[in-house]
């Protein structure tokens, strides 16, 4: 069963994803905040798979509440999606960079919106490939090198790849393909590599690989 918890201060919006997800047999909604402060204090109490947490609310918006989630050890298990009216309003890479596994935009259809939920509950990052390279495009301006180069010399070359092609948007799935590997090994190396750099799941990944400098944007993928 998939947990997820619904933090949106539009209880209009917060109706309509339950609606959906309650009627989904392997989903279960376990509680719903109208403001940041208290899905967090929520995502404590009942610990959910998946968190999906608007952008601008009240009190404490999206961001900080991603921000006190990530940082909490306890919270851990917990993978928050981001949901935003737009598809790269400026707000998104702060969120990835505070710690969500993705987001979702308002609008998307509804086996869309559900497909989403089960792969971020599996711990894949929800950035497709086209909007990961408009994400870094427009918001990684950091020089290469800056942040992240001294955990990078702990990944083997293996593991440089994998999380290169990660950076690119590929799943372990594509990756094996890439580097004629099983799936469960590329697994293996994006796991080992998430350990090394501290990321706390494949969203966080790719932003650490285009800040460091592992991946530039405009670099075509390996292989």
């Amino acid at each position: 069963m998939i947990r997820v918890l619904l933090v949106d201060d539009q209880p209009l919006l917060r109706s309509g994803f339950r609606a959906l997800l309650d009627i989904e047999e392997d989903i279960e909604v376990v509680a719903e905040a109208s403001d940041g402060s208290d899905g967090v204090a929520l995502a404590r109490k009942h610990l959910p798979d998946i968190a999906l947490i608007d952008i601008q609310m009240p009190v404490v918006d999206g961001i900080e509440a991603t921000r006190r989630i990530a940082a909490d050890p306890a919270l851990s298990g917990v993978h928050v999606v981001i949901l935003t009216n737009y598809g790269l309003d400026e707000y998104v890479f702060d969120a990835l960079r505070a710690g969500a596994a993705g987001f979702l935009v308002k609008d998307i259809e509804p086996e869309d919106f559900l497909h989403a939920v089960r792969v971020a509950a599996r711990g894949d990052a929800l950035l497709a490939p086209s909007i990961t390279r408009k994400l870094i495009d427009r918001y990684v301006t950091l020089p290469p090198g800056a942040g992240t180069g001294t955990g990078l010399k702990e990944l083997t070359n293996r593991e440089r790849e994998a999380v290169t092609l990660v950076a690119r948007g590929l799943s372990n799935d594509e990756i094996a393909d890439r580097m004629v590997i099983s799936p469960l090994t590329a697994k293996t190396h994006v796991n080992r590599a998430m350990t090394k750099l501290h990321a706390r799941d494949r969203a966080q990944l790719v932003v650490l690989a285009y800040e460091s400098g592992l991946v530039v944007p405009g670099d075509p993928a390996p292989g």
